[in-house]
């Protein structure tokens, strides 16, 4: 008899410590919101984990022969993952290139060394503007 009364007694203060928890328990808030992100790079990412979208900070690099300043470049990319915009910003200048992840598509340059605007269609045909 004694230990069905102390398991009565354990269980009404265990419901007792319940209530008294869940009293205090107040809704989640959203903390507060960072008024500058910072980062050397920012991928968003699809829901099967492919970068559909990149912003990125390349130092200056040599490919073959030719330098190439420290630039950023923004991506986005298709469900397959090509390139469908990338635009990018250096000392030198900056670009936009709107395609298909093939050669088709249209490039916007603007540069010290010279401007231009560039369309190539889906058979190699290309079209050159310059001023």
């Amino acid at each position: 008899m004694k230990l069905q009364r102390l398991l009565i007694a354990l269980t009404l203060a265990n419901f007792v410590l319940l209530l008294f928890g869940l009293a205090q328990m107040r809704p989640v808030a959203a903390q507060g919101v960072p008024r500058v992100l910072r980062a050397h790079a920012l991928e968003i990412i699809d829901e099967q984990g492919r970068v559909r979208a990149s912003i990125t900070v390349n130092p200056p690099a040599t490919v073959g022969s030719r330098d190439y300043p420290e630039s950023v470049l923004l991506r986005l990319a298709d469900s397959r993952g090509g390139p469908g915009v990338k635009l990018s910003a250096s000392k030198d200048g900056s670009g936009l290139r709107l395609g298909d992840g093939s050669e088709t598509g249209i490039d916007v340059t603007a540069k010290t060394t010279g401007s231009f605007v560039r369309v190539t269609n889906a058979d190699g045909r290309t079209q050159l503007l310059k001023p």
